[in-house]
């Protein structure tokens, strides 16, 4: 049964990221925040893409993800020079790897970022694939860049490198492993690889499953990365909406449980406990991941308990934040931020599309 409570602001978020696409297709992650604006990432994109995707948007997830595919094919030969370096045993180093941002023209940002992150290739082929089979498309346009893709994450799996926050490129990340999980085994489930590269992606798959779950695996719940027991609240993802971890095994049940216990205050959701961006506050788009990793496990109840919060930190003109001040984790950080970067971004598409994900399972209308 659907529901409207949300409708306005469902509205909203959808108007507002296919307006702010540019025509190329990428999607700007703040249009006025400093340190984003011009600037659209796989990962971030590639869950904005299914987020207006499961609202009903057809052409704009597509436009997005041909603008993927472009960046990748543009990519073709440096790809191929970090997969010949990993098969010859000597990998190339962090900064001669692909970038996790990229300018609304497909081209790598002038300054200086912490860039090498794999999670977004991973989300990029899964989010192609749930798109293709949600709307009955044709996975063939994207095939080549599907293929350099795999060919890059299957090289390059295990490496450290920044997480989704742009942090410890010294750690090998759960929630990176997760995404690249999910992009391997949707690439090779939908088509848009095949053969043997497909029957190599599964295995890819597998193999950084096993890692998963050998060493990313504290206490009963999944970890922030390799050897640790800390936690994250990007881990809801591998439940939901990416469902690389079972929904209703005893090891999400755990994770969920971690989160809200370490994590979630009055709805909202930390990043990690030693949070000190913008002194460490409670993201909107973290209870929406939370709130589908609680739809999965059939807990829907707290899963709209989550949207709400996360609707509600809308402004009065219905912009939803990247996060919000009021019991931060390090308010002594704030001012220094603030100075750094100005305000906190607002709006985030990400933020806006994770609201409509959320919705959408939920089965709610705008």
């Amino acid at each position: 049964m659907t529901t409207t409570a949300h409708a306005p602001l469902l509205e909203t978020s959808r108007a507002l990221i296919t307006s702010l696409q540019e025509p190329g297709g990428a999607y700007p992650a703040s249009p006025t925040f400093s340190a984003y604006r011009g600037y659209c990432w796989f990962r971030d994109g590639a869950f904005i893409a299914d987020g207006v995707s499961s609202a009903g948007e057809v052409a704009s997830p597509s436009a997005f993800l041909d603008w993927c595919a472009g960046v990748v094919e543009a990519h073709r030969t440096p790809i191929e020079r970090v997969v010949a370096a990993a098969a010859g045993g000597a990998p190339v180093p962090q900064e001669q790897m692909l970038p996790t941002r990229f300018t609304m023209a497909g081209t790598p940002g002038a300054d200086e970022w912490w860039d090498f992150q794999l999670d977004g290739y991973g989300t990029w082929l899964w989010a192609a694939a749930q798109h293709a089979a949600r709307h009955g498309l044709d996975v063939t346009r994207w095939q080549p860049a599907a293929g350099l893709t795999v060919d890059y994450l299957l090289s390059s799996w295990d490496r450290p490198c920044y997480d989704w926050w742009e942090e410890h490129a010294e750690q090998v990340h759960v929630s990176t492993l997760g995404c690249i999980v999910a992009g391997l085994r949707a690439a090779a489930d939908s088509g848009l690889v095949t053969g043997t590269r497909a029957e190599a992606a599964r295995a890819g798959a597998e193999a950084a499953m096993a890692v998963i779950h050998e060493r990313g695996v504290a206490g009963g719940h999944l970890t922030k990365w390799l050897g640790t027991d800390a936690v994250d609240a990007s881990l809801a993802a591998l439940i939901g909406p990416l469902g690389v971890i079972e929904s209703e095994s005893e090891l999400a049940a755990a994770t969920i449980a971690a989160i809200e216990d370490q994590l979630c205050t009055d709805d909202g959701v930390y990043r990690f406990r030693a949070d000190t961006f913008y002194g460490g506050g409670r993201w909107p788009l973290l209870s929406c991941f939370l709130g589908l990793a609680h739809a999965r496990a059939g807990n829907t109840a707290r899963a709209g308990e989550l949207l709400d919060w996360a609707a509600g930190t809308a402004t009065t003109d219905g912009l939803l934040p990247e996060q919000v001040d009021g019991q931060l984790l390090a308010h002594e950080y704030r001012t220094e931020w603030i100075d750094r970067w100005g305000p906190v971004a607002t709006p985030l598409l990400w933020s806006h599309a994770m609201v409509l994900r959320l919705a959408a399972e939920l089965k709610e209308d705008a």
